[in-house]
């Protein structure tokens, strides 16, 4: 009896490599410089800086240009990913996400996911979590997924945990916004926790 990673046809494992990094709603696809333009757009926008990076600085275009491709250059041999995240119904661009660290021997990624401000709260971050995950358990043979989020950015948090991510412990006080310190919260999946849920 074959177990449920093995293939018996040609059919299935093209079924596998249609579904491997797309849903119902969304996909995930190379990246390219109009992405790139988008993305330096919302890092620089305060009132979203705050939700993803610990100090509120906007930069020039062309480092951050060249910092998103190096997230998105999906060397072969790396342990790392780097997709942008499209809406099927529209064919638009709505976020970037990458797995980053993953090498032998430890084979644990860590997880970063941007949706733009126009497409937050319906889901997609969700949705592209769970396809990450399963790209990095699947097909670059990760064990572990870890990720971080401050912690008074509940609605991440939730759409972590809606995609399988367990939270595992808090740092205190890791980032200083507003004159105050604020703590992070630290999630994870293991990829026995994903195949027992698939």
């Amino acid at each position: 009896m074959m177990n449920s990673g093995q293939w018996d046809s040609v059919e299935s494992a093209q079924h596998y490599g249609h579904a491997l990094l797309r849903d119902e709603a969304i996909e995930l696809r190379e990246s390219e410089h109009p992405d790139f333009a988008a993305m330096a757009q919302w890092w620089n926008d305060p009132q979203w800086a705050v939700l993803q990076q610990r100090t509120i600085k906007p930069r020039p275009e062309a480092p951050l240009l060249e910092m998103f491709a190096q997230w998105s250059e999906n060397k072969p041999s790396s342990g790392d990913a780097g997709f942008s995240i499209f809406e099927l119904a529209t064919g638009g661009f709505i976020g970037h996400i990458t797995l980053f660290g993953g090498a032998l021997p430890h084979r644990a990624a860590e997880m970063a996911v941007m949706i733009g401000p126009d497409f937050v709260g319906r889901g997609f971050g969700t949705r592209a979590s769970k396809l990450m995950a399963g790209y990095g358990f699947r097909e670059m043979g990760l064990h572990r997924i870890g990720l971080c989020v401050a912690a008074f950015n509940q609605r991440a948090t939730r759409a972590y945990e809606k995609a399988g991510f367990v939270q595992e412990g808090r740092q205190r006080e890791v980032y200083f916004h507003n004159g105050q310190f604020h703590d992070q919260i630290l999630l994870s999946l293991l990829s026995s926790d994903y195949f027992a849920a698939a």
